[in-house]
């Protein structure tokens, strides 16, 4: 189907009707995890009203950083949607919907396994958000996922996706747009759906060259240095994994932006010596200083998930580094002080988020369309 991709330059702010003010609008955020989605639009001043997720350890990183909005513990699957429309106050009139369902099935590695999976629901979560998008009608709805989900299953969940904005009367702009020009840290590519039951709409360019991009270097290199195994004693969640003795070996003689295929094959894992495994390159890798980092996922605290070695210390990246990479604010708090800190937690937490600035990018863009003069 054909999708707006009209260029926002091309129409001044003084030639632009401006349909609505910030104050006049509500945002709710489905799927909404610690808040990386909700903390971009705060940052813009958007009033975010609720958000929802079935991860009920989302709730204090949640919360704490967005004091204004609410947390709302609820399986999305099942929830009620005229509950979600009696969230929106009576004194608002522009309604928007944010939210990005969970996006592991669609990734290129899960993709082909969850079609076959009939006991991971999550694939459907995209046609409930549509669902919710019927039965609510904000008037500004926004979705961001993987861009695989183009391709997953020929398109056909995407596309019916579309298609039902399309039938509903919305403007629906669809396109997958680098992050780096929005200024996030990443080689990470993200899928935008914009839609406006007002007129079309679309996604701001980014306002970074590629020169300007944020590197790993100016994002992490003022941290302490930590072990593996070690964590900062300013900040708990400046903690690294420890890593195995074989591990520990395998660090210590990788090179940024190097790979395995350097190694002695005393250290070579025996999967990589499989013609299966010989396109892994990224695995056990280094980052590179004055480069992107690689697409921060749910292990990125696990040195053989990818390549998230630190630059120079022998180590994967700590908690908050992928933090900083995933452009949450250096006082973003996941959990309240005296609790426990885990990787598969919190890290999971931080990997599944999305990034504040590409949030606050879209955002943005959303109030370009409502012809609020910034």
């Amino acid at each position: 189907m054909t999708v707006s991709r009209q260029n926002s330059k091309t129409m001044p702010h003084s030639k632009r009707k401006q349909i609505a003010s910030k104050s006049q609008c509500a945002v709710i955020d489905l799927f909404c995890g610690v808040g990386g989605m909700t903390h971009g639009f705060h940052l813009e001043d958007f009033n975010v009203i609720a958000g929802l997720d079935i991860d009920g350890d989302c709730r204090y990183a949640y919360e704490h950083n967005n004091p204004s909005s609410r947390f709302i513990k609820a399986n999305v699957a099942t929830y009620d949607p005229a509950l979600i429309t009696a969230l929106y106050p009576q004194d608002k009139p522009v309604h928007i919907m944010i939210g990005c369902a969970p996006c592991q099935p669609f990734s290129t590695n899960n993709s082909k396994r969850t079609k076959k999976d009939n006991t991971d629901d999550k694939w459907k979560l995209v046609g409930k958000f549509s669902e919710i998008i019927k039965a609510t009608r904000p008037q500004i709805v926004s979705m961001e996922n993987v861009p695989n989900l183009k391709s997953f299953d020929e398109g056909k969940i995407l596309n019916a996706f579309l298609s039902n904005l399309k039938e509903l009367g919305y403007h629906i702009f669809c396109e997958v747009v680098p992050c780096a020009p929005y200024g996030v840290p990443q080689s990470r590519k993200r899928l935008v759906v914009l839609a406006s039951l007002y007129s079309e709409i679309s996604m701001l360019p980014g306002t970074l060259k590629e020169a300007e991009y944020p590197k790993v270097r100016n994002t992490i290199d003022h941290l302490a240095r930590i072990p593996a195994g070690g964590e900062s004693k300013d900040d708990p969640l400046h903690k690294a994994r420890a890593l195995e003795d074989i591990n520990l070996q395998r660090i210590r003689v990788s090179t940024p932006g190097g790979t395995w295929e350097t190694w002695e094959t005393s250290l070579q894992a025996d999967c990589h010596k499989k013609n299966s495994g010989s396109s892994y390159k990224g695995v056990y890798g280094r980052m590179e200083w004055d480069k992107l980092s690689p697409t921060i996922t749910a292990q990125f605290y696990a040195y053989g998930s990818g390549r998230f070695g630190h630059p120079e210390q022998d180590r994967a990246l700590s908690l908050r580094e992928g933090a900083l990479l995933q452009t949450f604010p250096p006082n973003y708090q996941f959990v309240a002080t005296g609790t426990e800190i885990t990787f598969d937690g919190v890290g999971t937490h931080i990997g599944n988020a999305v990034p504040v600035n590409l949030a606050r990018a879209i955002a943005k863009s959303i109030a370009h369309h409502l012809g609020v003069i910034e």
